[in-house]
Parts: C-alpha cells; sequence; structure tokens
C-alpha cells in the first residue's frame, strides 16, 4: 500500500504525537508539587511550586493561599497525596487542605487546639496514613507567661482525610512531654514514635518514645526519655525502622540511634557524627542510603551515605562548606523530592529563598539546581511535597 506525500506527512505527524504523549504521560515534565508555608505575613500564606523532573528547578503554581491561621510552622501530607496539614503556632491551629492534581490548595477544615495543649511545633502522619501526630509546646492551660511540659497529641485521619477527636490518654486529650519540644518522627512500621526535646536549665536533651498501636494508643518506651545530646532540634526515622537519627542544635552533631525492641533507642556506639553549625532540619532519602540536613549558622546542607548494615553515618559524601552544598541564609526546613527522589529542598528563613539541589542516587553527592536559588514567600518555615504521576523508588533493605 502505498501513501502520497500528505499521507505520509499526516502518518508522521500522527506518530510523532502518539511517541509525545507516550512520554509525557510516563515521565511528566513535572514530577512534585512542592507547598512552602511562609509566616512573615499575617495570617501565614502557603505558596506552591512544580519541580521540573529533568533539572530539578522550581516556577510558581498559582497564587499562594492563607495557611489559615498565624504563623505557620509545620507541615504533613497524606499518604494518599490528596490533603495537606498546616500547623499555625500563632493562633494555636491546625488546618487540612485538599490537593487537586495539579496542585492547587482548598482550605477544608480548621481545628482550634486547646484540651490537646497549645502552641504547635510540629506535627507529622504515620506510614499508614490513619494517624496524625501533633506536637505542642505547652500543655492545657500553660502559655509562655505560665510555662510547662508539652503535649503530643494524636488524631485519627478518615480516609477522606478528616481528623477525628484526639486519642485519649485516660482523662487527658494528650500525652505528656518534658518542656521545649522540637520535633516529631514517627517510625515507618507502625511500632513508635519519637519527640525530641531539651531542657537549659541542665543543659539536656531527650527524646520521648512511644509505643503505639494503630488505633493511636501510646505507650512509654522501656528506658524513655533517652539521652539526645544538649539540644536536639530534629528528628527522622530510615524507612526500614531500623534506625533513627537526630540533630543537636547546640553541640553541631547528629545522634544515631539503633532501633530494638519494637521501638527502644540505643545510641551507636562510634557516633555522635559532626555535622555543620547549628543544624536545623534532617531527613533521610526514601530510597534510606543517604542523610541530607540543614545547618543553619553556616548555610549549608551536610550530606552522608548510611551504611545499610549497622546504620553508621560515613563521613560526608560533600564536605560541608563546598560550593555544591551552599543554600540560601538560614536553612531552617529540609526535604527530599518523593516522585523521584533526585532533589532536595532547604527553606531559607532570612533570604526568602528555596535552595535546590541534585541529588546523585549512586553516590548521595549533592550539584547546585539550575538557576536557583528560587525566591519564596517571606520567612518560609516549612516545606511539604506531593509527587506528580506514578513513579516508584526502591528502598533498601538490609
Amino acid at each position: 500500500m502505498k501513501f502520497n506525500k500528505f499521507g505520509q506527512v499526516f502518518l508522521v505527524s500522527a506518530i510523532a504525537l502518539i511517541l509525545a504523549t507516550t512520554f509525557t504521560a510516563c515521565n511528566p515534565v513535572t514530577i512534585d508539587y512542592l507547598f512552602v508555608a511562609g509566616n512573615k505575613q499575617s495570617p501565614g500564606q502557603i505558596q506552591t511550586f512544580q519541580v521540573d523532573r529533568v533539572s530539578g528547578a522550581l516556577s510558581t503554581v498559582g497564587s499562594t493561599v492563607s495557611s489559615g491561621g498565624v504563623k505557620p510552622v509545620s507541615e504533613a501530607v497524606s499518604t494518599d497525596y490528596k490533603h495537606l496539614y498546616v500547623a499555625n503556632q500563632g493562633d494555636s491551629s491546625l488546618v487540612e487542605f485538599s490537593i487537586s492534581a495539579g496542585g492547587a490548595l482548598t482550605s477544608v477544615k480548621s481545628v482550634s487546639l486547646s484540651s490537646e495543649g497549645n502552641t504547635p511545633v510540629a506535627i507529622a502522619m504515620n506510614t499508614a496514613g490513619t494517624l496524625l501526630y501533633v506536637v505542642n509546646l505547652y500543655q492545657p492551660g500553660c502559655s509562655s507567661s505560665s510555662p510547662c511540659g508539652g503535649a503530643l497529641a494524636v488524631f485519627p485521619v478518615a480516609a477522606d482525610g478528616s481528623l477525628s477527636a484526639p486519642v485519649a490518654n485516660g482523662g487527658l486529650n494528650y500525652f505528656p512531654l518534658g518542656i521545649n519540644p522540637t520535633a516529631v518522627s514517627a517510625l515507618p512500621d507502625g511500632n513508635a514514635v519519637y519527640v525530641t526535646s531539651y531542657d537549659p536549665g541542665l543543659g539536656l536533651g531527650r527524646i520521648y518514645g512511644f509505643g503505639a498501636t494503630s488505633a493511636g494508643a501510646l505507650t512509654s518506651l522501656s528506658g524513655s526519655p533517652f539521652a539526645a545530646g544538649v539540644k536536639p532540634s530534629a528528628i527522622a526515622s530510615d524507612p526500614t525502622s531500623r534506625f533513627v537519627y537526630a540533630t543537636d542544635f547546640a553541640q553541631n552533631q547528629m545522634i544515631a540511634y539503633s532501633v530494638i525492641d519494637k521501638g527502644v533507642l540505643r545510641p551507636l556506639i562510634n557516633g555522635p557524627f559532626r555535622t555543620g553549625s547549628q543544624p536545623t532540619a534532617i531527613q533521610v532519602d526514601p530510597r534510606g542510603k543517604y542523610i541530607y540536613l540543614t545547618n543553619s549558622l553556616d548555610n549549608t546542607m551536610s550530606a552522608y551515605a548510611i551504611d545499610i548494615s549497622t546504620g553508621t553515618p560515613a563521613a560526608a559524601v560533600n564536605p560541608t562548606g563546598a560550593a555544591s552544598n551552599v543554600t540560601g541564609t538560614q536553612p531552617v526546613a529540609v526535604l527530599v523530592d518523593p516522585g523521584f527522589g533526585r532533589y532536595v529542598f532547604s527553606a531559607n528563613f532570612l533570604d526568602n529563598s528555596l535552595s535546590g539541589f541534585q541529588l546523585n542516587p549512586n553516590t548521595g553527592t549533592l550539584s547546585q539546581a539550575q538557576n536557583g536559588p528560587f525566591p519564596s514567600i517571606g520567612q518560609p518555615t516549612a516545606i511539604a511535597a506531593v509527587p506528580h504521576g506514578n513513579h516508584s523508588i526502591q528502598i533498601n533493605q538490609p
């Protein structure tokens, strides 16, 4: 069968269109949507960015939206990537947003924290997507003028993303913590949750560990609270639930732990491990191979390779202070993109920017993303993200 010239041109065009459509469907240009909370304005604001698959460059999507409260400080996304939760410290509110397929946010509901404690500092979702952990600086009835210990509240999350009343702890709607809680991490296997805190009077940092049930009931782990340097500022778990890592802001170090007996922490004997100056945020990459943390005083990102058999962080794969590791001014949050696990971002509080880095999945080394740093809303404090499209990241197993 022969085609005339017009038919040949039409056929070539049709094939090209099909191939382009197929390539785009399998390899979307946008691999993630990033949600950045900033607290310079009142109410706070959330800005949405899309991440370019090839370069890691960020570009804004739509307009900023209100965080639904004052001074947003922490974000979490549901495991089905359809909901974003934002904790507003200034008015002790917890706000749920729905996330559209194109990354647009719509406010759904606001919860005013009171009987669960007040002044939230950090939130985290469990891997099953059924529980939202909320850490409050103060227990009910306390404040900066009348301080007391912190409080951990556990909110069940329904299939539609809505939050139920907090899990009861006897006659309380929270689980007591020590003073000055700073961060929270839920073990991926669901068996435990950890909260960092510090006592400046005693010069002691602690990790409060709780055994957790699927219904959200918590029980203090044997040996809790665990020693954690002087001023722990952030905490993260590896995806296999075998190791936990905490940053010590005061001593410029990272403390690594093995997880034993369904959640009990045991420090690695060859730690702690040196970081840059004043580490503020930490995340383990989705593969469980590398650790990335921000250093707020020297404006850098530290990167470490993990020995998957022992959990030991190897010497930094990028020297702290190298040009490839430089962030904007005072990085306070870090995120490894959930779509491909190929890019790392920091939120830089003082110069209102986001820094982007390309992650080499074979070595963990970082290189600056194209066209960064990227301007953001004022005083960014938190980053969360959802993948765009279906991607698979292989988790390292021992």
